[in-house]
């Protein structure tokens, strides 16, 4: 069981973020799983330019670590998703590298792998941050299990305060992924999600025709 947590603070250690993000792996970690941290202000990733050249080729024009960051992901069982609040949304470098998931969203490539996510704030919009990623991630075809945000007021201990919800978070990932966790919401939501995919798999069928195999494998395309 490998669990991996992506959290998009500029701040790589010094990072409240970071800290809470690595709770709920010590709590994933105390259940058996093998964890991992990425910090994306150490990756090179160009913003996308909706050249839809991914959309045809399945490889962004990009030569950037995108890719082997999408891969790592692939390798997961788990995902967690990190974030600080910057003006009432997620940080710049998370949603630069949001913007570059859009092939992996459309084709599906994590359906079955289960999730959660976490903020923090000084103040606000930490619950809202949070439930923006927990949406990238239903978009991603992951079934998030929760998550939660932290006002710290400054106080970086606030964080740590937090670490038994941190990390019964991380335990509750881990055993979504050993025993299941289901969702009928959720599971409604990335069913209307795939509907909506499907006509962008069906389109490019000729040019993507293995991607287009898997979608009948799966039984999302009749």
């Amino acid at each position: 069981m490998k669990i991996l947590a992506i959290h998009g603070s500029p701040r790589t250690t010094h990072s409240n973020t970071r800290r809470l993000a690595a709770l709920v792996l010590e709590g994933a970690a105390g259940s058996g799983a093998e964890t991992e941290m990425i910090d994306l202000v150490d990756h090179r990733i160009t913003p996308c330019t909706a050249c839809e050249g991914c959309s045809f080729t399945g490889t962004c024009v990009f030569d950037d670590d995108v890719p082997a960051l999408v891969a790592r992901m692939q390798e997961a069982d788990a995902v967690i998703f990190g974030s600080p609040v910057y003006i009432d949304n997620i940080s710049g470098q998370m949603k630069v590298f949001f913007d570059r998931l859009a092939d992996a969203i459309h084709y599906q490539v994590m359906a079955g792998k289960f999730g959660c996510s976490v903020a923090t704030t000084h103040e606000s919009g930490g619950d809202e941050v949070v439930a923006y990623l927990n949406h990238v991630l239903n978009y991603l075809g992951i079934l998030s299990v929760g998550g939660f945000s932290v006002a710290t007021a400054g106080k970086a201990e606030y964080v740590d305060d937090a670490g038994a919800e941190a990390q019964a978070l991380g335990r509750k990932l881990a055993a979504a992924v050993t025993s299941g966790f289901s969702d009928p919401v959720q599971e409604t939501l990335l069913a209307d999600n795939r509907s909506y995919f499907r006509t962008i798999v069906e389109e490019n069928r000729d040019f993507r025709p293995e991607e287009y195999g898997r979608w009948l494998r799966m039984g999302w395309i009749e």
